[in-house]
């Protein structure tokens, strides 16, 4: 697995709680901003606000995704490099149980 986003990027991610049955990451992109390449375990995505991004996976593949503000997802484990391809932040929790890592 690539390393913890809140590490490699602390400006997008902040652990919003952590204990030893839960960890809530809050993720938050400006208009247009971008992350770097990093991992998570499988997690349950809560988007705060709409939401159109894109994911430039390790293999080189790309995926487009439009949310809307309250849409709950499941995100399956693996890295990715994010992007939001909006003119309004992004913002979300990601939220998986601590027995996963990062």
């Amino acid at each position: 697995m690539a390393q913890d986003p809140v590490k490699v990027d602390p400006r997008h991610y902040k652990v919003e709680f952590d204990n030893a049955h839960m960890r809530v990451l809050r993720i938050r992109y400006g208009p247009r901003e971008r992350s770097v390449m990093h991992g998570h375990p499988a997690s349950v995505g809560i988007h705060l606000t709409d939401a159109h991004a894109r994911f430039t996976f390790s293999d080189g593949r790309t995926e487009e995704l439009r949310v809307r503000a309250g849409e709950v997802r499941s995100y399956p484990a693996g890295e990715h490099l994010p992007e939001n391809l909006g003119d309004q932040p992004l913002e979300l929790e990601r939220r998986r149980p601590q027995s996963a890592s990062n």
